[in-house]
């Protein structure tokens, strides 16, 4: 039938003859998201618009996930390309040795790199979130203290749920400002993240120049698992301070966001005994900081900061360790171990390393969540396998 936009619509019958299977399964790929059922005035049932269904068929069956498939995500932002990280078609080396981290967050949230005005700083907003983290003991992580200020932020937002692009990125600026400025310590002279930031990780400073390095070359790194949790909430509609809090709960734990604490420990104790540390990790496991389930033959962000360290007489002692342990480790060093060796050379408590990923990947999760927000909702829905005990029949 046609519409009065002489646009034809399909019922879930000729759907289902269209593209050569059941009803049920035409209802299996609409609570996917892979087709877009809409009910139209004064008739009964779903509809599918016929464009919609031709395109899917066009794809073929190959393209299709089977059922209890996640959907592939197509993204403009991330590209893994051999060894080379590239957010929005430039290398992020490129980028973190040029533009300053709000530039490139903003790259990533519009697609265009200019160099934006600071980020805004909201004393108020501040105080409100300081007053909900007095409540959490001292020996609390920074990550947890960014997951209590992610929720407050969204409690205090009316406007929360408006998921237009324009308002994620408010969002994003709002939110990673307010993130790094309730950290205690004294914030550094300058308006930039970096600056604002290098004072609260430890008992010195960081120089701005290698935290804004970090920072950009931690701003996204295409569908790891964080990333999809995030997608996976902003599926669901979540908004944006809940999809930063899915990422944030999916980074905490020992094989992604924590892996540069782990990473730390270890170059603490090679800074005594450099082989007997190597050969403890070995015996436990692996020797962390090392090695990579993306890149095969080096990490281009350990390159990056591994290469800016080199030119801080801070860093001398802790990259002297690093040279000890490398030939030993047996593969090459990632960018949690450049992570560990930025916290020794500056002081930086231990877990200042998961705090600087979690803040950069703010900026990729939000970038992700304004994609998944023009994608069919609820597109995500694998079919369990059942395995426990049926009922009785």
């Amino acid at each position: 039938m046609r519409t009065g936009s002489d646009e034809r619509y399909l019922t879930t019958a000729e759907v289902a003859r269209r593209l050569g299977v059941k009803t049920e399964t035409v209802y299996a790929y609409a609570s996917r998201g892979l087709l877009r059922s809409v009910r139209l005035p004064g008739r009964r049932g779903s509809f599918f618009a016929q464009p919609e269904v031709e395109d899917f068929a066009a794809r073929g069956r190959d393209e299709r996930p089977p059922s209890g498939a996640v959907e592939r995500i197509r993204t403009e932002l991330t590209l893994l390309d051999g060894d080379e990280l590239c957010y929005r078609g430039h290398r992020a080396t490129d980028l973190a040795a040029s533009h300053a981290f709000e530039s490139v967050a903003t790259l990533l949230w519009t697609g265009h790199l200019a160099d934006p005005d600071p980020f805004p700083v909201d004393e108020p907003l501040v105080n409100t979130v300081r007053a909900a983290l007095a409540a959490l003991p001292d020996a609390a992580r920074t990550t947890d203290r960014f997951k209590v200020a992610a929720a407050v932020l969204g409690a205090t937002d009316p406007l929360r749920f408006d998921l237009s692009p324009a308002a994620v990125v408010r969002v994003g600026r709002r939110l990673i400002g307010v993130l790094a400025d309730v950290l205690p310590g004294a914030a550094g002279e300058g308006d930039r993240i970096a600056q604002r930031l290098a004072g609260k990780l430890g008992d010195r400073p960081v120089d701005p120049a290698l935290l804004d390095l970090a920072l950009v070359l931690l701003a996204d790194h295409d569908l790891a698992v964080s990333t999809v949790a995030v997608r996976v909430a902003a599926s669901a509609r979540a908004h944006p301070y809940s999809v930063v809090s899915a990422g944030l709960g999916a980074v905490d734990g020992q094989y992604h966001g924590v892996a540069s604490t782990l990473a730390y420990r270890f170059l603490r104790d090679a800074a005594d005994d450099p082989f007997g540390a190597l050969a403890e990790r070995q015996r436990t496991g692996g020797v962390p900081g090392f090695g990579h389930r993306v890149y095969r033959d080096r990490d281009p962000r350990a390159e990056a900061l591994f290469t800016a360290l080199r030119g801080h007489e801070a860093a001398r002692d802790v990259m002297a360790t690093v040279d000890a342990v490398a030939p030993g480790a047996g593969t090459f060093p990632n960018v949690d171990l450049a992570l560990a060796a930025l916290m020794h050379a500056f002081g930086l408590r231990p877990d200042a390393g998961e705090a600087i990923f979690a803040l950069a990947r703010c900026a990729g999760w939000l970038a992700h969540a304004i994609e998944e927000y023009r994608e069919p909702g609820m597109r995500f829905r694998p079919t369990g396998v059942y395995t426990g005990v049926r009922p009785q029949r």
